[in-house]
This record gives C-alpha cells, structure tokens and sequence, in this order.
C-alpha cells in the first residue's frame, strides 16, 4: 500500500489509455475526472481533497458546467493525482523522477574514515576484553573452517541482499581475528589466521565499494593487502589488486584501473599454481581498463587472453574459494559489458542476455545489475519497448539488495531514457519504478 503522505499512483494503463492522454492533452477535465473515477476509483471527494478543490467544484467540472484553465488549478492537479507534466503541457513535476533516483551519486559519507590500521590495532582494548571472555583461545583447524564457511555464507548473502547491513558481521569477525593474531601461533594456525582475516578485510572493502564509500574501500582493500602479504599469498593479493582495479573503473581513473590489474597479474605469476581460472578472471578485468580507456585492439586481446585462459579450465584444478563464482555464465556477461564500454552494442547485447539468462535467480543483485546493462545496451540499439521490459524485470531483484554500484546503473538508464519518456512503454516503466521503489533511501554490493 502506498504511504498516506503519498498519493496514490495512477495505473499505467490508464496513463498510456488513448482516451486519457487526449482528454489532458485538450486538458478537458470532465473527462479527465471520469477516467480517473472509472479506472483508479478515486472519487469525486477524493479528487477534491487530493487537488485543493471544492467538492462542488469538482461536481460541476464532471458535470460539464465548469471549466477549469488556470494554470495553478491545472499544475494541482497534476500534482495532486500524479498525471505527469508532458500530458497537460506542462514542466516535468518534480516528483516525477522517483526518489530512489534522486540521491546523489558517490556522496561522499560523512564518517571520517581513519587512515589503514596495522593489524594490532584494529579492535579497542574495550572489544578485546570482551571478546577473550568467550573466545576460544587456542584456535586449532576446526576454528579456521568454521571462520571460512562463515565468509562464504558472508557472500552468498551479499549476491542476495547487498552488503551493508551484513558489514558490522563483518566487521566484528574481522577483530576478532586480529585479537587471536595478537598472540604467538603455531605456523599453519597463524597463517590460516591471516589468510581469513586477509578475506574479512577484502569483503569488508567490496561493501564499501559497492556503496560507493571509495576512500573507505580502499583503506579496507589496503588493509587485506597488509594481511596476505604477511603470509605470502600472492593469488589472494592478485584479487584485491583486482577489485581495486574494478573500483578504479568506476571512479573513471582508467590509467590507475590498468596500473592495479597489471599489478595483479604480476602476483598471480608469480605464484606457485595459479589456476586458469584466476588468470581468465584477470584478463577480463584488464579488458575493462582497457575500455575504459577506449583501447579498442588491446580490450579485444583481453577478451581473447581470458577465454583463451577459460577454456583451460580442469574440474580438478585447485581454485581458490573466492574465485568459484567465475563461471561461463559470468565470463560470457563480462565479456559482453566489456564490449558495452567499448561502444561495440551490437556485440554486447546477445552476450549480456545470454548469460543473464543462465544466472543464478537467487543472486538478486548480479541479476539486476546484468539487467540494466542489457536493458541500457538494448536503448542504444533502439530497441525501446525490450529496453524498458528488460528494466522493468529488473526492478524486483534490484528492491530486495541494498546497493548503490545497482541503484547508479539504474539511474544512468532512466538518465538515457529521457528523450522516449513520453512513450508510453516509458510511462508504465517509470509507473512500476514508482511503485516498486519508493522512497527508499540506496544502500550498499562481490564482482
């Protein structure tokens, strides 16, 4: 139900009825008043209340002994039952664009983010002492995999619902951790420690990321950098590298999106066993600088090295745990996104829409972020009826995960929308935008 401070919407079929947009375009409001009373059931009262009108004005108007022509009365009612400006001639109504996508984007937050931590340091003396009241104190291998299956129910709730309100976990796992590493070891509980807490930190910073807190992000991914170099793991360094890279992208710093996934390719080099599928992962990630510079021959090489590298695959390669969501589905809409910022949309849409079709329905915010990349990709085709249907879909996963990286892409294609927004498949996709994402403030999302 809608809010009581908030009128109700209008249907989309009676916004996109013949009838209805003729009588607001004659702005014959006799009509007008008898549609909205058919096909919404708002009442003459109601109409009255809702506009500022007299009851019995209102009466005379559906009667056909009124007319009304001044422009306030008119921009009232437009108002007052939600009819957008363009159909009784007038400007865009401020609450035309929905508040979903009325925030700023990468606002910066007001909490002053402190500069990296040395690991000693990350918890409170207060946080410690509670903490060793119930901590198990000799963590042994159980305690390790119980901490790693932890992180990976960490990313499937983050796929499902955005990260932000999984962060304080986190967070507070992360300290944890550090506490136990404040004490002496034994060698593979140590490293297993660090490895963990290597993990905490890189999540910690993708939440961030993914709600467009950049500096806090990367103070975070600076942090995990810390712990996997403490033990030498130089794959799991190659992965935050990777992320630091994919938010440089969205920073439009291409030069320093290059700078990171080469670093990050150097690391996986030079590690003992890196898998293909590491490496394939890579390579699309240097693909995206590569657009994002508007390197053409060097973007399609990319492309070309990351399957090259996928198809080497073997069902028993030893994968890291963080790089199993790499799939053909993902490689193959990787692929496609990185033609998108190529300006190559011809090439990029089948392969979007292909994978978005095998991708798994209960990661809610890879969907919708797939979603509007093909329904944007599809606009730039001029494909507008498929444009606005893909983004309708993608209005339902996009209202259950908190993510701002999301909420911007939806943004940029109601942004791209503008020229059509008289269509009258534009006007029922921004009716279900309304109505599936009211006022809700955008929150914060793993690649």
């Amino acid at each position: 139900m809608p809010e009581p401070s908030r009128p109700q919407e209008l249907p989309a079929g009676l916004l996109t009825n013949p009838e209805m947009i003729k009588a607001c375009r004659l702005r014959n409001f006799t009509r007008v008043f008898s549609l909205v009373k058919a096909h919404a059931g708002i009442y003459p009262s109601m109409i009255a209340r809702r506009c500022d009108l007299t009851p019995s004005r209102v009466g005379e108007v559906m009667a056909g002994r009124r007319q009304l022509q001044h422009i306030d009365v008119i921009e009232r009612i437009a108002d007052g039952l939600r009819i957008p400006g363009h159909m009784l001639g007038l400007a865009r109504r401020s609450w035309e664009t929905p508040a979903v996508l009325a925030a700023e984007e990468r606002k910066p937050p007001k909490i002053v983010v402190p500069e990296p931590m040395a690991p000693a340091a990350v918890p409170s003396a207060e946080v410690d002492s509670i903490l060793a009241l119930t901590a198990r104190t000799n963590p042994n291998p159980s305690t390790l995999q119980a901490l790693r299956c932890s992180i990976e129910d960490y990313w499937r709730r983050d796929d499902q619902h955005g990260g932000e309100a999984l962060r304080p976990a986190v967070v507070g796992q992360l300290r944890y951790v550090v506490g136990l590493l404040k004490e002496s070891r034994p060698a593979p509980i140590r490293q297993g420690l660090y490895g963990v807490a290597a993990e905490l930190a890189r999540l910690t910073g993708w939440t961030h990321f993914d709600a467009r807190q950049y500096s806090q992000a990367r103070a975070y991914f600076k942090e995990a950098l810390h712990f996997a170099k403490e033990v030498d793991d130089r794959e799991f360094m190659a992965n935050v590298l990777a992320c630091m890279s994919l938010q440089a992208t969205y920073e439009d710093k291409p030069g320093d999106a290059l700078a990171f996934v080469a670093a990050a390719q150097d690391e996986a080099r030079a590690a003992a066993g890196t898998t293909p599928r590491v490496l394939s992962m890579l390579s699309l990630r240097e693909a995206f600088a590569h657009a994002s510079l508007g390197s053409r021959t060097a973007t399609h090489e990319a492309i070309g090295e990351a399957h090259r590298q996928f198809e080497q695959i073997q069902h028993n390669d030893p994968d890291p745990a963080w790089v199993t969501y790499f799939d053909e589905p993902k490689l193959i809409v990787d692929t496609g996104i990185a033609h998108g910022r190529l300006g190559e949309v011809a090439t990029a849409e089948p392969l979007i829409a292909d994978a978005l079709r095998r991708e798994n329905s209960a990661n809610h915010r890879g969907r919708a972020f797939h979603a509007f990349w093909l329904a944007r990709t599809q606009l730039k085709l001029g494909k507008l009826d498929q444009a606005c249907q893909t983004a309708t879909e993608a209005l339902e996963p996009a209202s259950s995960v908190a993510s701002e990286r999301v909420a911007g892409h939806l943004r940029e294609f109601y942004d791209e929308l503008a020229p059509h927004r008289r269509e009258p498949v534009a006007v029922v996709f921004e009716s279900r935008l309304r109505e599936i994402l009211p006022a809700r403030v955008s929150g914060s999302p793993h690649p």
